[in-house]
C-alpha cells in the first residue's frame, strides 16, 4: 500500500514542489489549496482537497476526509503560508496585518500539527511498525530580521518553537517531527524583490551563489519523509544556499 502524504498550500511554489516530488517518489500524495476547484494546472489524477489551514472546520474536514479515502497520513507537510499583503515598516504595521499572517502561517500550522499529531498517536496504538511523520516548513525569516514585513519574521519564528515543541512532545509517541527553512526561493512568493536579490547574490551573499528552487527544497522533505533522519527529530535543515553560515 501506497504511503499517503498531504502537503499544504501545494498548488505552487515550494509545496507544488514538494508534493510533485513525493508524487513521483510513490506516495500518495495529496495536493490542497484554498480553491474550491481544482487548479487547471493538476492533472486529474493528482487527489485535491480545498484546505484553509486558518479555519478550525477546514483542518477538521481535510483529516476525517483522508481517513474515510485513504485510510491513513503517513505524512503531514506543514506549507501552507502567507506573506503580508502590502509590505511596510514595522512601525506602521496594522492589528489587521499581524492577524492575518499569523492566524495562517503559525496559529494554523500549530493546530494542523496538533490535529493530526493526535489521530497518528492512535493510529499508532493500533497499526504495528507505522512510522508518521511531521515536516514543517519555515524559513530563514525565523532569525533574519527584514522590517518591512515584520509579521513573516514573527510568524515564521513562532513556527520554529511549534516545531521544537512537537517534536519533544511526540518523540517519545514515535512521530519525528522536522523543520525546514527555505531562504530565498524562486517563486510567486518572491517574484516582488526579484529585482533585489540577484546583484545581492552575485556579490557574494550567498556561498552558492544563485536562487533557490522549489526543488531544493522538496528533496529535504523526502529525506524526512525517509526515516533515515528520525534519530534527529527536532532538527532543522537549512535548504538556504549556506545563508546561514557565519563567514570571515
Amino acid at each position: 500500500m501506497k504511503k499517503v502524504a498531504l502537503v499544504t498550500g501545494s498548488t505552487r511554489g515550494i509545496g507544488r514542489g514538494i508534493a510533485d516530488l513525493l508524487t513521483a517518489s510513490g506516495y500518495c500524495c495529496i495536493y490542497s489549496g484554498t480553491g474550491k476547484d481544482r487548479p487547471a494546472n493538476l492533472a486529474d489524477d493528482l487527489p485535491y482537497m480545498q484546505l484553509d489551514i486558518s479555519v478550525p472546520e477546514s483542518r477538521e474536514h481535510a483529516l476525517r476526509t483522508m481517513l474515510e479515502r485513504f485510510g491513513r497520513i503517513d505524512l503531514l507537510v506543514n506549507n501552507a503560508g502567507v506573506a503580508p499583503l502590502k509590505r511596510m515598516d514595522i512601525l506602521d504595521m496594522t492589528e489587521e496585518s499581524l492577524d492575518r499572517v499569523m492566524g495562517i502561517n503559525l496559529k494554523g500550522t500549530f493546530f494542523m500539527c496538533q490535529r493530526f499529531a493526535r489521530e497518528m498517536i492512535r493510529e499508532r496504538e493500533t497499526v504495528p511498525d507505522w512510522q508518521p511523520r511531521i515536516v514543517n516548513i519555515g524559513s530563514i525569516s525565523a532569525y533574519t530580521s527584514s522590517t518591512s514585513r515584520g509579521e513573516y519574521c514573527i510568524s515564521k519564528a513562532g513556527v520554529a518553537m511549534v516545531t521544537q515543541l512537537l517534536a519533544d512532545r511526540l518523540a517519545g509517541e514515535g512521530i519525528p517531527v522536522f523543520e525546514i527553512r527555505p531562504g530565498i526561493i524562486d517563486t510567486d512568493m518572491t517574484s516582488v524583490v526579484h529585482g533585489k536579490y540577484p546583484a545581492m547574490i552575485d556579490d557574494g551573499l550567498l556561498p552558492v551563489p544563485r536562487f533557490g528552487k522549489p526543488e531544493d527544497v522538496a528533496r529535504m522533505v523526502l529525506a524526512c519523509a525517509s526515516g533515515l533522519l528520525d534519530y534527529s527529530a527536532g532538527q532543522v535543515l537549512n535548504a538556504d544556499g549556506g545563508f546561514s553560515l557565519r563567514r570571515l
